[in-house]
């Protein structure tokens, strides 16, 4: 089974704003709201990949429910841990004109060793041995910051596979437990590893470098100019597809998603690494955290260029 964390989901408000300015008044063109954080948006991912998921986190208030119910439309399973505290709403600004997207999010609610744990011990019986278990996103200010660590050491123990998304000390933390897949972007490797890279070639003997560490596999996203795939024995760089971009909210979130599916399905490597450019270049199409049609996915996967390290 795979299972997605978020500890700290969010309601993603998207408005479109052509002409966004500060200190005066704007006037929102359109809204899209959507069930947000990075473990959910890779639970929709998979969805729309075929590939079931169990989502869950913590969820409180009124915002909680309106998230569970849009799973439940989207028929995604959850399992959250609830608590009174209302789950934050994160506004995305996007200005068609300047071609800018703005992330105004709110940082969410503390939570408690107890609620953590809760959290951890849906994950594991949901995972079971042999199972997938995506740490994504942030984790409450109140937790500490080896939190997935922690997660990580245990779920090993019971032959769960982890990957993580975080950044900051949840990253360098987690990654001192070996996961068997990362997937930092350029910035986050670097602070990561605590070098400035001169070019992608270095970038990717850092990441092979992890993975020689204990770290299974590194995904570095690039971004508009595609990502970095490599294990302990291979460098794979994926060239970034021109498409038209709506959204880039959530396009590292489907491409963690399309190596999770990849893994799942026993696909290679090499096509698990093509099919994960392809998704996250399908996903800036769209709007808000919403995943790209297959039809789409597709079409692009023709494309991509991947070239050997």
């Amino acid at each position: 089974m795979i299972v997605t964390v978020t500890l700290t989901p969010a309601l993603d408000k998207t408005v479109i704003l052509p002409g966004f300015r500060v200190d005066r008044v704007n006037r929102i063109q359109s809204v899209r709201l959507d069930p947000g954080g990075k473990g959910i948006n890779v639970s929709k991912a998979l969805r729309s990949l075929g590939t079931d998921s169990l989502a869950t986190g913590i969820l409180g208030g009124s915002v909680g429910d309106w998230i569970e119910s849009r799973l439940r439309e989207l028929g995604i399973p959850s399992d959250f841990v609830r608590v009174e505290q209302e789950t934050r709403t994160n506004l995305k600004v996007v200005d068609p004109e300047a071609r800018t997207n703005t992330d105004i999010n709110e940082p969410g609610p503390p939570a408690d060793a107890g609620v953590i744990e809760a959290v951890y011990r849906k994950a594991e019986e949901a995972a079971a041995p042999g199972g997938i278990v995506v740490l994504a996103g942030k984790a409450p200010a109140s937790a500490s910051p080896a939190v997935f660590a922690d997660w990580i050491a245990r779920l090993k123990r019971r032959e769960i596979k982890t990957c993580l998304d975080a950044d900051g000390e949840l990253l360098i933390e987690g990654v001192k437990a070996g996961p068997f897949l990362i997937k930092p972007n350029d910035a986050e490797l670097s602070r990561l590893t605590g070098r400035t890279f001169s070019g992608i070639a270095d970038m990717a003997r850092a990441a092979k470098e992890l993975a020689a560490g204990g770290v299974g596999t590194a995904v570095v996203s690039l971004g508009g100019d595609g990502a970095l795939f490599v294990t302990g024995t291979q460098a794979l760089r994926g060239y970034g597809l021109r498409v038209p971009v709506q959204s880039t909210v959530g396009a590292g979130d489907s491409m963690m998603a399309a190596m999770v599916h990849g893994m799942s399905r026993g696909m290679s490597f090499r096509d698990t690494c093509a099919l994960a450019v392809a998704v996250s270049a399908a996903a800036v199409t769209t709007p808000g955290t919403q995943p790209a049609e297959m039809s789409l996915v597709r079409e692009l996967l023709r494309q991509v260029r991947l070239e050997e390290i």
